[in-house]
């Protein structure tokens, strides 16, 4: 949603001949005020922010139109908040809804044209009719009772939470000033919709700016939210690491690593993104969303032992070493055994070399099970434990060589080059190639005769033994 979209709008609307007369110019204003409420939609930031209108029934202090893309921050608004009560008594009507923003009015209004179906009726006619009004697109929001506790320290006074019917039976001593507060409510998703609950709360206010009126009192209203309805989230670039720290999709909320430190240097960092566990074969056990101990892990320049001690009661042991290849000139780490213990019963798992890397690198599997396709062979002779399984999803381990303690280094994938399909495109391609040559070959042999029949000439005489 743009302002291009609502210039359209506009455009359309006159085309269509619905503003006509001496009512042409005041719409033209109330649609001015919500373009430029709805001017900042398309803008982007990280920072929290709610909507605030404010008219009065006699008049305000002249406020300069924000820049697209400008969040007024709370020092702007106490200093307008100053200047316009800034002597003499004021009765203040403060709209205030558990949830607003500004994306609300775009859902659920009908400023251009179609205002039976705008949920906000009163507030668009108040707006309207009122001498002067004050909208701020994007206020800076970063507590609840911010706006409350400006308005308590400009006025010198307590709010007074009232409703249409309690409003109706107070009286106002207009000598002194006055915070009438109005809480309205926003939508659950449970029993009434969105639409729904504004319009019953615009239904709200239009009955109180009538009660206001009956007691012929000049007031001025203010509408905002508790806090926003929508948020829209940026991540900063500047956040962001420039080296790739771990084998995952950025879409999806990042746990942090487990990580086992030795006098301030980190010397082992596992992550996966589930640790399910099976000692019946049916039920499965994710060790990833509890929080282990690692108490009892051990790393040196040769072996590293990462001890998981999980609240359950479960304990997973991934043991480690390195040693140098000659054939490679290299140190490789390989992960020799994933030991799983419940209270008196253990289940060995060995990696049968078959989980290495080189000792710089990180280890990286996006499946790495007992069962299936089996990266780790059960290696327990114990029948109470022989149906115990693991199943490691995005798996990515490293126990040596680590540069920093805040990401892994350059993950070795388990993943080989020459997958299925890659061998089935080399086959087929193979045989294709095979039977091209063949084709080419047969044909490059066929040969021409080398004597013909000639009907002008003696016939051939092919001499026959009797």
């Amino acid at each position: 949603m743009t302002v291009s979209w609502f210039a359209s709008r506009e455009q359309n609307f006159a085309e269509n001949g619905k503003m006509t007369g001496s009512k042409s110019s005041s719409k033209v204003r109330i649609m001015a005020i919500f373009v430029l409420l709805f001017a900042l939609f398309s803008s982007q930031s990280s920072a929290a922010q709610v909507p605030l209108l404010m008219w009065s029934s006699e008049g305000l202090p002249p406020l300069a139109s924000p820049a697209a893309g400008h969040i007024t921050s709370n020092d702007q608004l106490t200093a307008y908040l100053t200047s316009a009560f800034g002597s003499g008594p004021n009765t203040v009507l403060l709209f205030l809804q558990d949830k607003l923003s500004k994306e609300d009015f775009t859902l659920f209004g009908g400023v251009f044209g179609n205002k039976q179906d705008s949920a906000f009726q009163n507030l668009e006619a108040a707006l309207q009719s009122s001498p002067s009004s004050v909208s701020l697109p994007a206020l800076e929001w970063s507590d609840s009772s911010v706006i409350l506790a400006l308005l308590q320290e400009k006025l010198n006074v307590s709010p007074v939470l009232v409703d249409a019917d309690t409003l109706s039976h107070l009286s106002i001593n207009t000598s002194a000033s006055n915070l009438l507060l109005i809480n309205l409510p926003y939508c659950t998703g449970l029993e009434k919709s969105c639409k729904e609950v504004l319009h019953e709360n615009d239904g709200i206010i239009g009955e109180v700016l009538s009660i206001m009126k009956g007691k012929d009192v000049q007031y001025t209203a203010m509408y905002t939210g508790l806090q926003p309805s929508r948020v829209i989230s940026e991540m900063s670039m500047s956040n962001q690491h420039a080296g790739r720290s771990l084998l995952q999709s950025v879409e999806a909320t990042v746990k942090e690593p487990i990580m086992f430190n030795v006098s301030g240097n980190t010397c082992i960092m596992l992550w996966a993104q589930n640790l399910n566990i099976s000692l019946t074969g049916d039920n499965w056990i994710d060790l990833a969303t509890q929080t282990p101990s690692l108490d009892g892990s051990i790393c040196n320049s040769s072996y590293s032992l990462l001890v998981l001690a999980y609240p359950s009661g479960h304990i997973l042991r991934f043991s480690m070493s390195q040693r140098f290849y000659s054939v490679s000139a290299r140190n490789w780490f390989t992960l020799d055994s994933v030991q799983l213990q419940l209270n008196d019963l253990s289940a060995s798992f060995i990696g049968r070399r078959a989980i290495y890397a080189p000792a710089e690198y990180s280890f990286h599997c996006q499946s790495v099970t007992s069962f299936r396709d089996t990266l780790l062979v059960p290696n327990n002779t114990n029948q109470n434990t022989t149906q115990w399984r693991l199943n490691f999803i995005d798996f990515q381990i490293q126990g040596f060589g680590l540069a920093n303690g805040t990401n892994f280094s350059y993950a070795s994938d388990c993943a080989g080059f020459f997958t299925a399909g890659i061998w089935m495109g080399l086959i087929t391609s193979l045989l294709m190639l095979w039977i091209f040559v063949y084709g080419l070959h047969m044909i490059m042999q066929l040969n021409t005769m080398d004597r013909f029949d000639d009907p002008k000439g003696p016939s051939i005489s092919v001499p026959q033994k009797e």
